[in-house]
């Protein structure tokens, strides 16, 4: 591996593996990261936002890519005006409690996953492979290594894993049928697990949210968090994947677990 593509792998390496999401919030709103691991939310609560992402997860990639183009590295994604968008919503969300975040949340998904797509495509991506939109879906469930947060301790590699067999046969089921139709037991299994894992990272949001004036103050802060973290988690994902078209899986993850971990501090933003 070239002395550059190292040190993308590097870079890659300390996206991936800096803190998750819950340390994040917990840092951004001051509270301990335990807080929002063993805050329980009302059942009200939890099923609606469960309910939510499933919804908002079957209609958002293709709604946030349809006007992207395949073109690979057409041009840099639009990070800063993403962050700005989902503040936005956040802010009008925030507002309403758990009524704003029911309308809020579809929007701010679609926003989120069209950064992601961005970001796969400045990395080289094709926006018309299936394996692409079903990668950036994986993102969601990227948290960053932390003993603290996110049950993420087993890492990027590591966590990939767990899905590689399901999106491969979903990327397979997708070419054939496209990604709107979700007959195939594979796809359902995919949009399953990656529901699961976003609606964690989803409740940990609200119960930050829920700490005394806190609230509708924070909803864009909160959001703006939330891009910020699934933009590093694609930058780093999709130059790993980019490196891996180069050189091969294993060549890249062997020098991934040669390299030295990033030194943070678990609570850092």
């Amino acid at each position: 591996m070239s002395p550059r593509d190292l040190a993308t792998l590097r870079e890659a390496r300390a996206l991936l593996e800096s803190p998750g999401i819950a340390a994040q919030l917990a840092n951004l709103v001051g509270a301990p990261v335990e807080y929002l691991l063993a805050h329980r939310l009302p059942p009200r609560a939890t099923r609606l936002i469960n309910s939510g992402v499933r919804a908002a997860l079957r209609r958002s990639l293709r709604l946030a890519t349809a006007t992207l183009g395949d073109v690979p590295g057409a041009r840099a994604p639009r990070t800063r005006l993403h962050t700005v968008a989902v503040a936005a919503t956040g802010a009008a969300g925030g507002a309403f409690g758990m009524l704003g975040l029911a309308a809020e949340l579809p929007v701010t998904t679609t926003l989120i996953l069209r950064s992601i797509a961005e970001v796969a495509r400045s990395e080289g991506e094709r926006l018309d492979d299936p394996a692409t939109l079903l990668a950036c879906f994986e993102v969601l469930t990227m948290g960053g290594r932390s003993r603290r947060d996110d049950g993420a301790e087993s890492g990027y590699f590591a966590a990939r894993a767990v899905l590689a067999q399901q999106i491969a046969a979903a990327a397979e089921y997708v070419a054939a049928h496209g990604l709107m139709s979700s007959g195939a037991p594979a796809l359902v299994q995919v949009m399953a697990s990656v529901s699961s894992r976003f609606s964690i990272k989803i409740g940990h949001k609200v119960a930050a949210q829920s700490i005394p004036v806190i609230g509708a103050a924070s909803g864009a802060a909160l959001n703006a968090l939330f891009m910020r973290h699934f933009q590093r988690m694609a930058r780093g994902h999709f130059s790993v994947r980019r490196l891996e078209r180069r050189y091969g899986r294993e060549t890249v993850r062997r020098a991934y677990d040669t390299l030295e971990p990033p030194a943070h501090d678990a609570r850092a933003p």
